[in-house]
């Protein structure tokens, strides 16, 4: 007789643990149950970095126009993408200066959260080490998880501006890595970065001969200095494959559309597992970012001003209530030191989120869900008008000077 338990979770999902918007998912259901039967403050999600802006018009209508067409409603395999990675292609020589070819080094994504969780199955072994910025965006190391690789971890030092030091890694640590992921402009710190960061890690990736991926949904919204991009490096197809989305730019992230750029044996091998685990997204879909990409180019460039004003109005509203702020280079986010009152508490960061949950309404990322390296902080997401954004600040500051 059998004696193990036939419903029993995979080892490899235990692995991975409860991840962070899970966790705040929950508190927020539990807490907006709790206003449904006593009453109280409605939830104010700043926890995900889920725009309230609206993607441009010519993108919506262009979908509307192909959905009533029956190919919107077919499966798309990876051949009708074709239009699509050629318009990623065009983009790429408008957007880097870069010749890409669409059938061989373009890929699209359900997302490009799932891009970088696919790629480590893509390229590791079991037991394979791969390096991450510490703190991390969860997926990245869910996806070394899911592949039973070991990770290693680069901590960022806010004293060091969170620039990367790629000699904390000893030259044999360097080459027992198969694989490296960063991603500047960074989340959560909202950083832009530098391109000789990204040119030192290419560069390293070369010499120790391991695969290099850099995660880049926001290049297009940093608010001080240009963001870098793995495109720029002259090496990219020596050792990279970058990934880029349409969720932060073009505000389509609920659409789920991203597409990879990189050296073909990267590209060859994600679309192998791609075309075991999933299909694509609907061609209508795609036809309208294109549509994004080509007729609302300057799209990413119309938001600045607006995530400009609501990362100042907010970190004002926050240091008059004895908050400090450091003023991020990058749109969307505030990497949030947990304040003075929750750091004599001896509170963890998810304590602090869970605290401020119930005291205000007001939901924000811990940082502990980003790596030990976010311990310490919370992520607040720059999603609601300046006005609500700076009413928050003064909810909380009401209950942080009652503490």
């Amino acid at each position: 007789m059998p004696t193990s338990d036939p419903f029993a979770i995979s080892e490899r999902v235990r692995g991975l643990g409860s991840g962070v918007f899970a966790r705040n998912d929950q508190r927020k259901v539990a807490y907006t149950r709790g206003i449904a039967l006593a009453g109280g403050v409605p939830l104010l999600d700043l926890s995900l970095g889920s725009t309230d802006l609206l993607p441009p018009a010519v993108a919506i209508e262009v979908m509307r126009q192909r959905l009533g067409e029956p190919a919107s409603a077919a499966y798309c395999l990876h051949g009708a993408t074709a239009p699509f990675r050629e318009a990623v292609a065009a983009w790429a020589q408008r957007r880097f200066g870069v010749t890409v070819d669409p059938h061989r080094e373009v890929l699209f994504l359900v997302g490009s959260q799932e891009g970088t969780a696919h790629l480590p199955l893509a390229v590791l072994n079991p037991g394979d080490q791969a390096l991450l910025l510490d703190p991390f965006y969860p997926s990245h190391l869910g996806g070394l998880r899911l592949a039973s690789a070991q990770p290693r971890f680069l901590r960022l030092d806010a004293q060091q501006g969170f620039a990367p030091n790629f000699d904390q890694l000893s030259p044999g640590d360097w080459d027992a890595l198969k694989l490296m992921v960063l991603g500047f402009p960074h989340n959560p710190t909202a950083t832009t970065g530098q391109q000789a960061w990204v040119d030192e890690a290419a560069e390293r990736a070369v010499r120790h001969g391991l695969v290099f991926a850099h995660d880049n949904p926001y290049v297009d919204l940093a608010l001080d200095g240009e963001a870098p991009a793995l495109l720029r490096s002259p090496l990219w197809r020596q050792c990279g494959i970058e990934f880029f989305s349409f969720s932060k730019g073009w505000c389509l992230g609920g659409y789920r559309m991203a597409f990879a750029i990189g050296a073909e044996p990267l590209i060859t091998a994600l679309r192998q597992l791609k075309g075991v685990v999933d299909f694509n997204q609907s061609v209508a879909l795609q036809a309208g970012a294109i549509a994004a990409m080509e007729q609302a180019s300057d799209w990413p460039e119309r938001l600045k001003p607006v995530y400009r004003d609501r990362r100042d109005r907010m970190a004002s509203a926050l240091r008059e209530v004895g908050w400090p702020v450091d003023l991020p280079s990058m749109a969307l986010y505030l990497w949030l030191r947990l304040p003075p009152a929750a750091q004599a508490r001896g509170w963890t960061s998810e304590q602090f989120c869970a605290q401020l949950l119930e005291a205000t309404g007001v939901c924000l990322t811990p940082g502990n869900g980003f790596g030990d390296g976010g311990e310490g902080y919370a992520r607040l997401a720059l999603v609601q008008p300046a006005e609500v954004l700076v009413d928050a600040a003064r909810r909380m500051g009401q209950w942080l000077s009652s503490l």
